[in-house]
């Protein structure tokens, strides 16, 4: 199976061990609106499950250019990021360092991703990236055949930067929308709570809740996770099914207690 090459806050990985009892029978395109690390993307590519094309979006632009490097060039992307070194001093001055070329910022941010406190990928109002350094005492960086595997898997997976409201255009009968949102809301102590309300307000949530009726009235089907709070049952009340799933907290750090979140999955496929 191939790993999905990223450390993403909130990522998916735990849902890979569920997600088969949510899926329709057949999938024709796919669609991923909020891309992050892509732990659910990776999982039904590999399993072959995806028949049809696989549209991934996201806002972040430097993510975004990473997955189309890693598609496109990987020799050359790899060339680079086996001349990193884990050390602060590095981290910094990769992290201070900005080019107009898109592999060099690829590599920036694969490094940064590796290297960071926590994998967060946070910036300032000056859009600067401005996570510390996580010394992490690693003996590999990359897995250079995880990455070359994972852009022969790229075939025709088409990356855009774009906001989630415009994936409906595309969208057919039979297609998958794998939709997991930044969380407003906290559920339990979800400490990025102050940030994802900039990133993702409560009107981007109106707009989620449309963006379902709309792919159900396209006949296509969508799998939500969303954080367990009651103002989220009552936003999407009428959403399809609601299910409720557990899972381990995915951020530590100095002091951090791991403890189990619950977690809402909204389907309008039946599932098993």
């Amino acid at each position: 199976m191939i790993k999905p090459f990223l450390r993403w806050a909130g990522g998916k990985t735990w849902f890979t061990n569920h997600i088969d009892n949510f899926l329709p029978q057949a999938i024709n395109n796919y669609f991923e609106p909020f891309l992050g690390g892509g732990a659910i993307f990776f999982y039904l590519k590999s399993k072959n499950l995806i028949k049809g094309k696989c549209y991934l979006s996201d806002t972040n632009e430097e993510l975004i250019n990473t997955y189309n490097i890693l598609k496109n060039k990987p020799e050359e992307l790899i060339e680079i990021l086996k001349k990193q070194n884990n050390t602060e001093k590095e981290y910094y001055k990769i992290r201070e360092f900005q080019s107009d070329d898109k592999i060099e910022r690829a590599a920036r941010f694969l490094f940064l991703n590796k290297t960071s406190f926590n994998g967060i990928y946070r910036v300032n109002s000056q859009g600067a990236y401005n996570v510390p350094y996580g010394y992490r005492q690693i003996k590999q960086m990359y897995d250079y055949d995880n990455l070359l595997q994972i852009s022969n898997l790229l075939t025709n997976c088409y990356f855009s930067v774009k906001d989630f409201k415009k994936i409906a255009e595309k969208i057919c009968t039979s297609d998958l929308v794998f939709i997991d949102p930044p969380y407003t809301v906290a559920h339990e102590n979800n400490g990025f709570i102050q940030y994802n309300q900039s990133l993702f307000s409560w009107d981007n949530q109106k707009e989620l809740a449309k963006l379902l009726i709309e792919i159900e009235n396209k006949k296509a089907y969508y799998i939500m996770t969303n954080a367990s709070h009651k103002s989220i049952e009552e936003l999407y009340r009428d959403s399809g099914q609601r299910y409720t799933l557990t899972r381990a907290s995915s951020i530590g750090g100095i002091g951090a207690t791991r403890t189990k979140y619950k977690e809402l999955i909204y389907t309008n496929q039946k599932t098993l």
